[in-house]
């Protein structure tokens, strides 16, 4: 999953949950089942995320979302395969090639059209 975050130092819940397409509520529950998931608290309680957090947040979206994990089994994952991360960047990249792939075809097709 390709996730469109500027460069930043932190992130509100606001933009994550956007870049994830969840709803915040999804987010501030997995801070509270992940460890791995700690943001940044201002005197408001308002959370903001590091780019660290943003890589948890996507290893445990691949995991849920993407693979089907529980939420019990995700922890797992997370926790005895150091692999993952690796993956995630794997199947980011891929998807990128994927996507530029088909912007070439695209406008491939369209030169034979004329």
């Amino acid at each position: 999953m390709k996730i469109n975050l500027p460069d930043k130092l932190y992130y509100s819940i606001g933009e994550v949950a956007k870049a994830f397409d969840v709803n915040t509520s999804l987010i501030r529950y997995w801070e509270q089942e992940f460890p791995i998931i700690k943001p940044k608290k201002n005197k408001k309680g308002n959370r903001y995320f590091t780019p660290e957090d943003i890589k948890n947040l996507q290893m445990i979206y691949h995991l849920v979302k993407e693979k089907g994990y529980t939420l019990d089994g995700a922890r797992v994952a997370l926790t005895t395969n150091s692999k993952i991360s690796e993956t995630v960047t794997l199947i980011d990249r891929l998807e990128f090639v994927k996507a530029e792939l088909l912007k070439l075809k695209d406008s491939l097709g369209e030169k034979d059209s004329e």
